[in-house]
């Protein structure tokens, strides 16, 4: 049970923090990142971060216990996305967020 809940919160916090790194990878907008600001750094991460976290899920057999796992994953996602739109990473905002880099 404590692994459910456990790999099941890990799981959630990496998918939903992953999302919002490969949308903006595959926008091509800046977003900041341990790996760097730019798109390909944010796609690689936001990558990584999706596949982790499907690992993870996939460890917890979220099958066993479904409500401990709604309940784990459901609060990890909310946190994370909380964190996002809130301080963010970095605790300062770019002075346009939506700035994209443009094709030449």
């Amino acid at each position: 049970m404590w692994q459910t809940i456990v790999l099941g919160f890990l799981g959630g916090l990496l998918a939903g923090n992953g999302l919002p790194h490969f949308i903006r990878g595959i926008t091509r907008r800046r977003y900041p990142s341990a790996l760097g600001n730019g798109p390909v750094p944010n796609l690689i991460a936001g990558w990584a971060g999706l596949v982790l976290g499907g690992l993870l899920l996939w460890w917890a057999h979220i099958d066993r216990y479904p409500e401990l796992s709604f309940a784990s994953i459901g609060t990890s996602v909310l946190l994370i996305g909380l964190f996002h739109a809130g301080p963010g990473a970095f605790g300062r905002r770019d002075a346009s967020p939506d700035t994209h880099v443009t094709a030449r």
